[in-house]
């Protein structure tokens, strides 16, 4: 059986589903035959990077990696609001004011920590049992209730294209004015890249359509890239093309990451054979010494279940079948 996880370096113009289901027909051809495939977290069809895939009994962590933490970079484009809030929609505003460069990074630490974001009616969210997006595209007004999401970081890379970075707006090099010298001239932006690891259920598009309009201007985004989601990061990801070798007969082993790469920071716990014959079957172990808390419970290189530990006893909370 196979298990484990493919991280997919998803091209843009593909979606999470469609991604799902390259994985499975590159499997197929490849002779794995029918293989449970899941994806760990929606990437939209218009933006790229990190997409974690589960294959087998990873499948069923794929709800943990739904409540990670993840990592995007993006450029905001200053002066025009899309329906859409990025390149795909139609412009609804346009304004001629652009924000001062220092302004962005010093505008970062307004948007980090906890904040209420008012999602994109064009999302997936369900409206009375409606995905938002088809109610939009129908013409139809879509209010979605205001969330409470956490940005543990924000930082500005860069004034243009995501290969154009720096460390931050406010960084200076000899003879370069003082951003706070009032004599000094104004360096207004066109755009700005940046940099956010943020909560589930956060959407970068409203994050860049409330910077902009904190900053006294309108933006939308035009570039989307998920660098890390969970414990998985881009230098872990392959292409479609390496992908699709997969299928022409490239060994699966040197791109398949185990399925405990998953509960990366969750201690491990080595069970003998008795104990792990209880966990197959559901039941209590007692008298462990182990401090309270989630463990990977493992007899030797298998893995056996994801445990809860409380007093010395171990409960299942999701068991492995391999």
């Amino acid at each position: 059986m196979t298990n484990g996880w493919i991280i997919l370096d998803k091209p843009r113009g593909l979606g999470s589903t469609q991604a799902v289901g390259a994985v499975k027909r590159n499997l197929r051809e490849a002779g794995f035959g029918k293989v449970k495939v899941g994806h760990g977290g929606t990437l939209d069809p218009e933006a790229e990077g990190v997409l974690p895939i589960a294959l087998g009994e990873a499948t069923k962590l794929s709800g943990r990696m739904l409540d990670s933490d993840k990592t995007y970079e993006f450029t905001i484009q200053f002066g025009e609001e899309t329906d859409t809030l990025d390149a795909e929609g139609e412009v609804i505003d346009r304004t001629d004011r652009r924000p001062p460069r220092a302004a962005i990074a010093a505008i970062c630490e307004h948007f980090t920590g906890e904040i209420d974001q008012v999602p994109p009616k064009y999302s997936a969210l369900k409206v009375d049992g409606k995905r938002a997006y088809d109610l939009a595209r129908k013409g139809e007004d879509v209010e979605l209730e205001t969330r409470r999401v956490t940005i543990h970081s924000l930082e500005v890379l860069g004034g243009g294209t995501p290969d154009d970075r720096v460390g931050s707006a406010f960084a200076t090099t000899l003879g370069r004015p003082d951003p706070y010298d009032p004599q000094a001239p104004l360096e207004l932006a066109e755009t700005a890249t940046l940099a956010a690891t943020v909560s589930k259920g956060t959407y970068i598009r409203s994050l860049a359509r409330d910077i902009a309009h904190a900053l006294g201007t309108l933006g939308h985004v035009t570039y989307l890239r998920r660098t890390k989601a969970g414990p998985f990061s881009e230098d872990q990801a392959i292409s479609l093309d390496k992908l699709n070798e997969i299928g022409k007969g490239a060994p699966l082993q040197d791109h398949l990451l185990p399925l405990e790469a998953g509960l990366d920071g969750i201690p491990a716990l080595a069970l003998d054979p008795d104990s792990a014959q209880a966990a197959r079957q559901g039941r209590v172990v007692s008298g462990l010494p182990q401090p309270d808390g989630l463990y990977f419970a493992k007899l030797e290189d298998t893995p056996v279940a994801l445990v809860e530990l409380e007093g010395g006893a171990m409960k299942v909370v999701r068991g492995f079948n391999v």
